[in-house]
């Protein structure tokens, strides 16, 4: 099968971009940068499109000159073992971004983020619909994930505010 290879597309800041995800996770890279040419339609030398793998999954990056604003119709979603890892993506993909509620983030680019504890997927589907709505009550409440708080509230403990 072909892979899928996600397409972000910049006004100018693809490079930027790009390296800004090599640093931020582990087994990242950047595989190639395409520069304008006298035929194309930037400027000659300016940065066209950067092929880069983000923890070994392929993505590119174009500088289109014109571009349409990202939204959170399409995001990346980081399923994170630890609260550690949340706190790292969070702080590092939200810098000069916007953090939003529920574990979404903008970067400063604009491309949306999703950092997810893997547990809040398995509590938010506790066979005990109490817990799984103790859980999603308390999310609602945060904007960067709190692991123990969430295991807290499915648990049916008290949840600092």
């Amino acid at each position: 099968m072909p892979p899928i290879v996600p397409y972000l597309w910049f006004a100018t800041e693809a490079l930027e971009a790009a390296e800004l995800y090599c640093e931020v996770f582990p087994e990242s890279r950047i595989r190639s940068v395409a520069r304008y040419d006298e035929g194309g339609p930037g400027p000659v030398g300016e940065v066209m499109v950067v092929d880069f793998e983000i923890d070994g999954r392929r993505m590119a990056a174009l500088n289109g000159r014109a571009s349409g604003a990202f939204t959170e119709a399409v995001s990346f979603q980081i399923l994170c073992e630890t609260q550690e890892q949340v706190d790292h993506y969070w702080d590092r993909l939200g810098a000069g971004g916007e953090h939003l509620a529920c574990g979404w983030l903008r970067d400063r680019f604009g491309v949306a983020w999703q950092v997810t504890p893997a547990r809040l997927l398995e509590l938010i589907q506790d066979p005990d619909p109490a817990r799984a709505r103790r859980v999603m009550a308390a999310m609602l409440t945060m904007g960067r994930l709190d692991l123990a708080v969430l295991q807290a509230a499915a648990d049916g403990e008290p949840v600092a505010g």
